[in-house]
């Protein structure tokens, strides 16, 4: 049987998909289900299992004669190691292929110390998180960095504030410490993938936002995650604000959202107004104490990112807005300022099922994201049959 899209669907990879809902099925369910003949299942059943992919998930209640396994897929049999890398901090983590996280730590870096130091930074915390879990073959490595990146190499495509990252081959890097594939993503884009992933997996048109030190945008589309021709799509923060005037911003224009609503521009402008806001934490904590002019200065903010966001909102017609970021931290003066500036400029056709909401995955979203980068690549069609190839061909042959 073939796919309209060429892959088997008699592979292992067709019945490993069906497991992965974590509910237990015997040969005969699995059979009924995939229309495949019971000696295929069969033979695909033992494949998984020998890869570890697959257990036993205890057997069924006997009605006379002996009673039918249970087979369910298994998370635990693998590790993802996932990593978040933004300006200042990085979230460290390492999962299951169920994308459940079993270890996280958050790790404070300055972005411009370069790719050298930042990936061993991030081998030496993957390392000692290892040390608390159970043993296991790492499946693979997801990484998110903050600027464009070419997905398909995982080298960083002229990125505006990672000075010394542009064209560095990270997979390289890291594959030598691991041995286990590497993929790299801009961490906007790994945030959108975990809020799908993790908490809407049923909506098919959305956009997160990132509002933190700089301010970008991950787009779902169909279901999938949309890079772009060159992985800059949904590069937010260099969009002109209507009045962003000449604020200056590391890219070398004027006028960003980023240089206008990003946390640093929005810490600044406290402190003109006399107030201790020295980093964007600060100015989270102000609002959430109650703050009159922080308020009023986040809920700005949250209109200018809305200012952007309508003509986003208007051509990609997503049905979900989720807001993220340190920067949402402060709430729904955030989200107020957000909704006004959409809600007035987009097409009222755009926003008449949109809902606008604050992320559900918070801190976790770009680490979630990263594993299920990595268990989408290695549980994939093409590379699970491809892995498992030699063992198919022979059963094949002998079932011919």
């Amino acid at each position: 049987m073939e796919s309209t899209h060429g892959i088997d669907s008699g592979s292992p990879s067709a019945v490993l998909r069906l497991l992965m809902d974590g509910r237990p099925r015997t040969r005969a369910e699995i059979v009924a289900a995939t229309g495949l003949a019971r000696s295929t299942v069969r033979a695909r059943l033992d494949l998984l299992l020998a890869a570890g992919l697959v257990t036993g998930g205890g057997t069924e209640e006997s009605t006379g004669g002996r009673p039918a396994s249970r087979f369910v897929f298994h998370p635990g049999a693998r590790h993802v190691l996932a990593a978040e890398v933004g300006a200042t901090h990085a979230t460290v983590a390492v999962a299951d292929l169920g994308c459940r996280l079993i270890a996280v730590e958050q790790v404070g870096l300055d972005i411009a110390d370069g790719p050298e130091t930042i990936l061993e930074l991030l081998v030496t915390t993957w390392r000692e998180l290892l040390r608390g879990v159970d043993t296991a073959e790492i499946a693979g490595v997801g990484i998110g960095l903050p600027g464009p990146v070419e997905h398909s190499t995982g080298r960083p495509n002229n990125p505006p504030i990672m000075p010394g990252w542009d064209g560095f081959d990270v997979p390289a890097a890291i594959t030598a410490e691991f041995g286990a594939p590497v993929l790299v993503d801009n961490e906007v884009n790994l945030e959108a993938l975990g809020e799908h992933t993790a908490a809407h997996p049923d909506v098919l048109h959305m956009i997160v936002i990132k509002a933190a030190t700089g301010i970008g945008a991950g787009l779902i589309s169909n279901g999938v995650l949309h890079r772009g021709a060159a992985g800059a799509a949904g590069d937010l923060g260099h969009i002109r604000v209507p009045d962003g005037e000449d604020a200056l911003c590391r890219c070398g224009n004027t006028g960003c959202l980023e240089a206008v609503a990003g946390g640093p521009a929005l810490a600044a402008k406290l402190r003109e107004l006399g107030l201790p806001a020295h980093s964007t934490a600060d100015v989270v904590h102000l609002v959430r104490a109650g703050n009159l002019e922080a308020g009023r200065v986040v809920r700005q903010a949250g209109r200018d990112i809305g200012e952007v966001l309508a003509g986003c909102v208007s051509m990609f017609n997503p049905s979900l807005v989720v807001i993220g970021g340190l920067v949402a931290g402060a709430g729904e003066m955030l989200l107020a300022g957000v909704r006004e500036s959409i809600y007035r400029r987009s097409l009222p056709l755009a926003t008449e099922n949109l809902r606008i909401v604050a992320s559900t995955a918070g801190a976790t979203a770009g680490v979630l994201g990263a594993a299920a980068m990595v268990v989408q690549h290695v549980l994939s069609p093409e590379v699970l049959d491809a892995r498992l190839g030699g063992v198919v061909s022979a059963i094949s042959a002998g079932e011919a």
